[in-house]
């Protein structure tokens, strides 16, 4: 800028699509386009269409999925647990109403169910009509089983059943509000456990280690209560605002003990194709901890 020059002021955001990180802290997306709101028996609901992140939606206020970017959180949520199983058959997704877990987990060519148990059939029906490009009809795949209702009582059932799952994938909203807080406790996390078979594993989002600190902390350790083996990784997510942390448990599977180089060989062996994000470079390199995020997670 040269000496004359007068800085430039930011103006009001009052004509966009803002995204309220915290008390002080958010993001704007200008030329938003409401395709639909509404509220279901559960939560409140908005569908958005924008033109940076494309066709996205909400749910009471928070931002869930968008089509141009929903790549990197799903391919993280599901290949890293994925790919560290020798031979995944049967995937449970809790939560995933957008069809994007299910999408990932049907890859893999061992794979010979996916069971996605979503609370609120209507961001199934918001997905069938406004997300194709991110559910790509995984819901009308044959080794799609979609259940709708309480992801605590299916486990439960399940287990009292003598189900097992060889993958679960949580792929919930937000930990410490809404109708999923309590699949984010020590309980659940023990139940699911339980439904795991041999070398199984269970993906989660944390959320953000900057602004969510003590959160994902807490989810952290109630996952260490619960299974031998939790790696805790991260990545930027665009559509939340900046680094995101998922984990993987196990009381078998160390994804952290997988290099790069057999994660590229296992990509080729089962004809994993297309990914736009994930790799066995970035399949590795997630697992580096910043400074902060290690002193956070001791």
């Amino acid at each position: 800028m040269k000496d004359d020059e007068t800085p430039a002021v930011p103006r009001l955001v009052s004509d966009a699509l803002v995204e309220e990180l915290d008390a002080h802290y958010g993001f704007f997306c200008r030329g938003a386009r409401l395709l639909e709101q509404g509220k279901s028996p559960y939560q409140r609901y908005e569908v958005w269409d924008t033109p940076t992140f494309g066709t996205l939606f909400r749910l009471d206020g928070s931002l869930m999925s968008a089509e141009r970017d929903e790549f990197v959180y799903h391919e993280n949520l599901v290949h890293v647990s994925a790919l560290s199983h020798p031979a995944p058959c049967r995937a449970l997704v809790v939560g995933g109403g957008d069809g994007g877990s299910a999408r990932e987990l049907l890859r893999h060519p061992g794979i010979e169910r996916v069971v996605v148990v979503e609370l609120d059939e209507t961001v199934v029906a918001l997905s069938r009509r406004y997300l194709g490009a991110i559910h790509q009809g995984a819901f009308d795949d044959p080794r799609t089983e979609l259940h709708i209702g309480n992801g605590l009582d299916y486990v439960r059932a399940a287990v009292a059943a003598g189900e097992t799952f060889d993958l679960i994938v949580l792929d919930l909203t937000e930990p410490e509000r809404g109708p999923a807080a309590a699949l984010y406790r020590e309980p659940f996390f023990a139940d699911c456990r339980a439904l795991l078979h041999g070398q199984g594993a269970l993906t989660l989002h944390l959320g953000a280690p900057w602004l969510q600190a003590g959160q994902v902390r807490a989810l952290v350790q109630r996952l260490r209560g619960s299974f031998a083996i939790v790696r805790p990784y991260f990545m930027f997510i665009p559509l939340y605002g900046g680094l995101w942390g998922l984990a993987c448990a196990s009381d078998r599977v160390d994804p952290l003990a997988c290099p790069p180089a057999a994660i590229d060989a296992e990509l080729a062996r089962r004809g994993i194709a297309g990914l736009r994000y994930y790799n066995g470079e970035i399949h590795a390199g997630q697992f580096a901890l910043p400074n902060f995020v290690r002193e956070l997670l001791a």
